[in-house]
């Protein structure tokens, strides 16, 4: 016998932005969720409205991008901000504050995940 939706387990990941799946109206709160994530011009394309599961992808080929940017700038920050004639303490700062968006991106990027294996799971039950 199939357990209810309601029952899974959520991840710890979950993003608190979304609603349990199979709750009411949770679908929405995760295709807005995933909406904010990615660039403004894209979340007004009807395919990818229509289809959280399609929105879902996008978000998350969008946030391995952005993890991508964090660490190049933060690989390369230590050799290139100096040049650009900047205080010691403004480019520790700067270091520190990709190495923390590094880190959050990765903890979004396993929230994506999270949410997008809830929908293609949701959609793939109907």
């Amino acid at each position: 016998m199939a357990m209810p939706l309601t029952t899974t387990r959520i991840s710890p990941d979950w993003p608190c932005q979304v609603k349990t799946p199979g709750s009411y109206d949770w679908e929405r709160s995760a295709t807005k969720w995933l909406r904010d994530l990615i660039p403004a011009r894209y979340s007004s394309y009807p395919a990818l409205i229509r289809h959280p599961v399609l929105l879902a992808r996008h978000a998350q080929i969008q946030v391995q991008q952005e993890i991508r940017v964090a660490r190049t700038a933060l690989q390369t920050a230590r050799a290139e901000l100096p040049v650009l004639g900047l205080p010691e303490s403004v480019i520790e700062h700067t270091i520190k504050l990709y190495a923390a968006e590094v880190m959050q991106l990765q903890h979004i990027a396993r929230s994506v995940r999270a949410v997008s294996e809830a929908l293609a799971s949701h959609s793939t039950g109907r």
